[in-house]
């Protein structure tokens, strides 16, 4: 995936990911393939994108319209998988704080019903 977004963010926040969604995550790109591209379940039209470097949620329905992306995870060193992972949020649409913690509790879920089954 490139690493380099089209567009300027129109804000950028410091964010904590739950480690459980981290680290499914994370398992889900070595097992399944990478990058992935998830369909949410509780949020039609939002799609995550996972690469090992950025998340990626964009609008399926608006022609993958980016919504926010979570770059810059603070993986070097970490030495307790129970830790929640700092990152920066990008944020490039303007509802997308009104789903930024649904849109990942969503995606935890997703993710451990695509790996177990």
């Amino acid at each position: 995936m490139d690493h380099v977004l089209p567009e300027p963010p129109l804000r950028i926040y410091s964010k904590t990911i739950e480690a459980a969604c981290y680290n499914s995550s994370r398992l889900a790109l070595l097992r399944l393939e990478c990058p992935l591209r998830i369909t949410l379940q509780q949020h039609r039209g939002l799609e995550v994108i996972l690469d090992d470097a950025m998340w990626i949620c964009v609008d399926s329905y608006a022609d993958d319209r980016l919504i926010m992306a979570w770059r810059e995870f603070e993986v070097a060193g970490r030495l307790h998988l129970h830790h929640p992972v700092a990152c920066k949020l990008w944020i490039y649409h303007g509802c997308a704080s009104l789903v930024m913690g649904s849109v990942l509790d969503d995606l935890e879920a997703t993710v451990r019903t695509l790996m177990a089954g």
